[in-house]
């Protein structure tokens, strides 16, 4: 890619205020590094090169406070094991295989995230009504301590499983924290999952304990949650306790349900208890279940550390975005998606974080924004589509709220177009800094994401994660620079899941990310390394496109559709054609026009035409057509790979896992699409 004038550059000012600034010369004065390792770009080249020097230094920074059996004041034995090789960490015929971090040393998560017990705001919850609820950090321990209480007279500790059907509340917050306080492993799913897709997960994983909400509200709509939790409480039987959270009535109806309690109820029996009791335990303990998409077979069961979680979200929020405890911190996300683990983090930091609940654009496309405002927000996270529809739609934030303490946007989910970076300068602001991040539920953190420090230039990713040996690599396995690949990873790194649930041998491990490139994490994002040392997503790998043996990532090709502006959104799939399998192939593309306009032979030709004079012919769609919807999945991504499937008249393995599958039949036997 050429190199380009940034769009954003930080000031003195910024660079010298920085957390990652201050690291830095901490490092340098202590002589951990040398004085040639002098900004961000240079920091993680050496992260990558010391890895266990740079993630001790991590340690110090966050202020980890843990028990152990180290030696030298400190309490581990050893900052990383076994970490010569990248292989799933399990216990193996020949003992424990794989890399583990931070032998010896016992902590808890929870009790890092309640540091503070101040007055000092903690979180802040806004639905579509408005701001609803407002907890200091004295407020949130206190109700943590009641609802750990609560665990505790189930029996609940070390090894149970504490889960959430919850909208994004403060109760879910609540119960998360006191689940890891007893050392008991949280995992959550948002409302808008069905009976089926929720039991698929949680069925998997035997819960003690189940919070759920009576309903939630969605574009302006009651959605009640009872029917479906009589449903899978009646299918979970491990339940020992179900805790309703009144939120759509003051007092909802518990009949059909054998184990329920009010959750307010359940806290006024332990209104007693003023004090979390942290247990600590070992730095690989399991914190999070976090759950694949399930779109192609039954989902994947993620197990992820206290410890990793831990010192992976305190360095990109304190390095990498530079959150401090003045901050206010919001990312538009359900506890569905990890996107809510990492939000939630910020308390780590002692921040003030924001959580909405509802529709981002409906029943108004400006209430983010006057959220924004209202609560000082520094730090306001979203996804590239919600950016993308903002321009699409004409809203203008600035015009429509006081957005001068905002100083960065994060956007993640897919990747963001060039366009949507000059849309945040001229509707946001010009000194706001645009950080897009990528990573995933498979290591609920990033794998690159922003510098602080460091120019944007438009349509990239600052830079590779600190402490994570990110590259690009062609079909041999060989680095490229100046062309997409696949993106890797080489070396250990602590978040990577401690295991997969029921997955003793690691072979689900294993398959998932180790056996398509032998030694290396191969994560299925097809990417590439830029002149500035940054990094742009192509797309997922699994659904890139090959006409005529040219490999094309579909971000290229939505950047330009979605530039169009009788376009609203855009998916692109590779369909083979002739009687055998393999003959040959042709690039589709399905268009979702704004309400009143139509696919006119005027439009595709303006279509093409922009795809081929800002990408090349090979990128050119053979045919277009017109749908009005688009599926996508539980978490918001589109889903290709369940259309290629339909396309080809295979059967779509798990359509509970999309959330609007009835938009599938909008691709099933087009007439456009024969021979």
């Amino acid at each position: 890619m050429a190199a380009e004038a940034p769009i954003w550059s930080p000031t003195a000012d910024d660079v010298a205020r920085a957390r990652l600034t201050q690291f830095l010369h901490d490092l340098q004065a202590r002589g951990v590094v040398p004085a040639n390792v002098a900004d961000a770009h240079a920091l993680q080249r050496w992260s990558v090169a010391y890895p266990e020097a740079f993630w001790a230094e991590v340690w110090r920074a966050a202020d980890i406070v843990a028990d152990g059996d180290g030696t030298s004041g400190r309490p581990w034995r050893a900052v990383l094991e076994r970490g010569d090789v990248m292989r799933p960490p399990h216990q193996g015929s020949n003992g424990w295989e794989g890399p583990r971090w931070f032998t010896g040393a016992r902590l808890n998560f929870a009790e890092h995230l309640l540091r503070r017990s101040d007055d000092g705001v903690a979180l802040v919850a806004w639905n579509e009504q408005g701001a609803q609820q407002r907890l200091t950090y004295g407020d949130l321990t206190g109700r943590v301590a009641q609802c750990a209480a609560a665990l505790e007279a189930l029996g609940v500790g070390a090894g149970d499983r504490v889960v959430g059907w919850m909208p994004n509340l403060p109760e879910t917050v609540i119960v998360m924290l006191a689940a890891a306080s007893r050392g008991a492993t949280w995992s959550s799913c948002s409302p808008d999952f069905g009976t089926k897709g929720v039991l698929e997960r949680f069925g998997q994983i035997a819960p003690t304990v189940l919070v759920a909400a009576d309903g939630y509200r969605y574009a302006g709509k009651r959605m009640d949650c009872l029917l479906r939790l009589r449903e899978i409480e009646a299918a979970l039987p491990s339940l020992k306790a179900v805790w309703v959270v009144p939120y759509l009535s003051p007092a909802p109806a518990l009949d059909g349900l054998a184990r329920a309690e009010r959750f307010d109820e359940v806290l006024a029996q332990h209104g007693h208890a003023t004090t979390p009791q942290f247990v600590r335990l070992p730095f690989d303990h399991p914190l999070y279940i976090l759950y694949s998409s399930g779109t192609t077979g039954l989902p994947k069961c993620m197990v992820h550390g206290a410890g990793g979680t831990l010192l992976q979200h305190w360095k990109e929020l304190a390095l990498h975005t530079d959150l401090a405890a003045d901050d206010v911190l919001f990312y538009f996300t359900t506890c569905g998606w990890m996107m809510w683990n990492w939000l939630v983090s910020g308390l780590a930091l002692g921040a003030t974080v924001v959580l909405y609940d509802g529709a981002p654009l409906a029943p108004d496309p400006t209430i983010l924004w006057r959220m924004a405002e209202a609560e000082g927000i520094t730090v306001f996270g979203t996804s590239a589509k919600y950016l993308a529809m903002l321009e699409k739609e004409g809203v203008v934030p600035r015009e429509v709220a006081d957005l001068a303490g905002l100083r960065t946007i994060l956007s993640t989910g897919s990747p963001l177009a060039a366009s949507s970076y000059d849309f945040v300068r001229q509707a946001v602001g010009s000194r706001v800094r645009v950080s897009s991040i990528s990573g995933g539920t498979d290591i609920v953190s990033c794998f690159a994401l922003g510098d602080p420090t460091g120019p944007v230039h438009r349509g990239e990713l600052q830079m590779r994660g600190l402490g994570m040996a990110v590259d690009v690599v062609d079909d041999t396995g060989r680095p490229v620079r100046g062309a997409p690949g696949e993106l890797v990873c080489t070396r250990p790194f602590p978040s990577m899941p401690v295991a997969f649930w029921n997955d003793p041998e690691g072979a689900l491990y294993r398959a998932a990310y180790f056996e398509a490139i032998p030694g290396v994490w191969r994560h299925g994002d097809w990417a590439e390394i830029t002149v500035h040392d940054g990094l742009v997503i192509h797309g997922r790998s699994d659904a890139t496109l090959n006409p005529g043996g040219v490999r094309i990532g579909t971000a290229e090709i939505y950047r330009q559709v979605e530039q169009i502006s009788e376009v609203l959104e855009s998916l692109v799939v590779e369909q083979t054609i002739g009687e055998a399998a393999g003959t040959d192939s042709r690039v589709v593309l399905f268009v979702r026009l704004r309400e009143g306009e139509a696919l006119t032979d005027a439009l595709q030709s303006a279509i093409r035409t922009r795809i081929r004079e800002h990408t090349s012919p090979h990128h050119v769609p053979k045919v277009i057509v017109a749908v009005p919807d688009i599926p996508r999945t539980l978490s918001g991504k589109i889903t290709e790979l369940a259309v290629r499937d339909v396309l080809h008249g295979r059967p779509v393995k798990n359509v509970d896992a999309l959330a609007n599958p009835e938009a599938l039949a909008h691709f099933r036997d087009r007439p456009e699409l024969r021979g």
